[in-house]
């Protein structure tokens, strides 16, 4: 069986500090075989917010994959903001595209759909260029058909029905359709605070978005928290665990058929 551990959205400067605790220690615990982090690891992009989610990280066992959120570039350096958005999350975190783990029954890889600057007023919403889905397909659809193979990013690259916010990723759904059309497993994101689960209505519906909460104390109608994602032959199940003032419990459980 396959356990990954699924978190999102810490938010260091404004996080729930006794949740964001208890989740490295279950992390610790766990026996995963990757973490993810899906982006926003601080409120404001302030180097002390950094420093603080690059200790948080060195508490979680290896392996671990990180991808930057829109939070994640600097919000009062506008000079950074502008040219070098992602300078700090590169020079404290770690990479800031093309970030790879592969292991014999899976393959993941993250890229980044944040930007510091855009061409419409919400800077926070996402985007996917042509060329990082071209790459992202290419990389994990070459690799061996019997492989669970995952993207991470940090919008949902469609919107949640029902969500308390939106992702709005440019290039979202073009992405999404041909993610499903290669045959990716699933596409795990943060953004919006609230875990969920469902097909993507692309391919054969097996292509599986999958989103985690956050372990801030910015929640929107959910406790914080974070998911756990375990895989079989025949299915993929995602628990999403919420902070109950002293302790994790699920939440809600999806079982998603696996592709075969």
């Amino acid at each position: 069986m396959i356990r990954i551990a699924h978190l999102s959205d810490i938010h260091f400067g404004g996080e729930n500090v006794v949740a964001v605790a208890a989740a490295a220690e279950l992390v610790a615990q766990g026996g995963f075989d990757l973490t993810i982090v899906s982006g926003d690891l601080t409120q404001f992009g302030a180097r002390s917010e950094f420093e603080a989610a690059a200790a948080w990280l060195k508490t979680l066992p290896a392996p671990v994959l990180v991808c930057p959120g829109n939070h994640d570039a600097p919000y009062l350096a506008w000079w950074e903001r502008f040219f070098t958005p992602f300078a700090r999350f590169k020079r404290l975190i770690g990479p800031v595209e093309a970030q790879t783990h592969v292991a014999p029954a899976f393959m993941v890889r993250g890229l980044n759909t944040a930007r510091g600057v855009q061409p419409r007023a919400n800077w926070s919403k996402g985007q996917i260029s042509r060329r990082q889905t071209r790459e992202a397909t290419d990389w994990l659809c070459g690799g061996p058909q019997d492989k669970l193979k995952i993207l991470v990013c940090h919008h949902p690259l469609t919107e949640m029905i029902g969500g308390p916010m939106t992702g709005r990723v440019w290039g979202g759904p073009a992405a999404a359709q041909a993610l499903a059309e290669c045959r990716v497993d699933l596409v795990l994101s943060g953004h919006i605070h609230v875990p969920f689960a469902w097909p993507y209505p692309f391919g054969d519906g097996k292509t599986y978005a999958v989103g985690a909460g956050t372990l801030s104390v910015r929640e929107r109608g959910v406790p914080a928290g974070f998911n756990i994602i375990e895989v079989d032959e025949d299915e993929i199940r995602v628990i999403a665990q919420a902070w109950e003032r002293s302790h994790y419990t699920p939440y809600r459980t999806w079982s998603l058929d696996r592709r075969r």
